[in-house]
């Protein structure tokens, strides 16, 4: 499963959990999906794969306006500094708009919750959201970014499930990107040589490693031998 697919599985599930049965929702028609370009995919997926995503690209979802309400949105969940990179650099908000048009059945909810966002903002201060100040910003958001852990999702305000699913997505998109894993330092896995089990667990159990075995089983530079046994199960090399 690549990361398109693990990514869709986990807003499925995050769906699943009643944020779609909820109020605030305009209707919406899945946009057809276009002609693609499966040459223009990467190598590693199937010529089926690079043409749904080529699909999916070329789809429509948010409009101007709604991106630009996301972008500040996700920048104030993961803000920028000098050290650290923030969501908009990471292409976040392309991430999500990508998800919401591979998996239709966000789009209802996503778009319902920025639609709340600027009711809010403009009941509260007569403003949209991204033209409120950052404290005003962040005096809606506080109101709906806690909640109650032992109130079932299915009970929850749509705000609040909506602003969790959005975190989710941003911190989701922000640390599957090259930038997000540089920044926590994750190298992936690494070659190395295994010297066999440390001395101190050796002694602790009141066992040793046979000097023929060691020859036969920890030399590095015969890694990449395959052994060879005898009809009775005896090591040859």
């Amino acid at each position: 499963m690549d990361r398109r697919e693990s990514i869709k599985s986990m807003v499925l599930a995050s769906l699943a959990g009643g944020l779609a049965l909820q109020s605030c929702k305009p209707d919406l028609e899945t946009p057809a999906p276009v002609a693609s370009r499966p040459e223009d995919g990467v190598k590693w997926r199937t010529e089926a794969e690079n043409a749904g995503i080529e699909a999916v690209k070329e789809g429509e979802f948010l409009n101007e306006h709604e991106l630009a309400t996301l972008t500040v949105l996700c920048d104030l969940i993961l803000p920028g500094s000098d050290e650290f990179a923030s969501a908009s650099d990471a292409e976040v908000v392309e991430f999500i708009n990508f998800t919401g048009k591979d998996v239709p059945e966000m789009q209802n909810p996503l778009r319902g919750g920025l639609m709340w966002l600027d009711h809010e903002s403009n009941k509260r201060f007569d403003l949209e959201f991204k033209k409120a100040s950052e404290a005003q910003q962040k005096e809606i958001l506080d109101d709906i970014a806690f909640y109650d852990a032992d109130t079932p999702q299915s009970e929850r305000a749509f705000e609040v499930n909506w602003f969790s699913l959005v975190r989710n997505l941003t911190m989701t998109g922000f640390y599957t990107t090259e930038i997000g894993i540089k920044e926590i330092g994750y190298k992936g896995n690494q070659p190395n040589v295994w010297d066999g089990v440390p001395q101190d667990v050796l002694d602790q159990h009141g066992v040793a490693y046979e000097k023929e075995w060691l020859a036969k089983c920890l030399d590095p530079t015969k890694a990449g031998d395959i052994a060879e046994w005898d009809d009775k199960g005896n090591l040859i090399t």
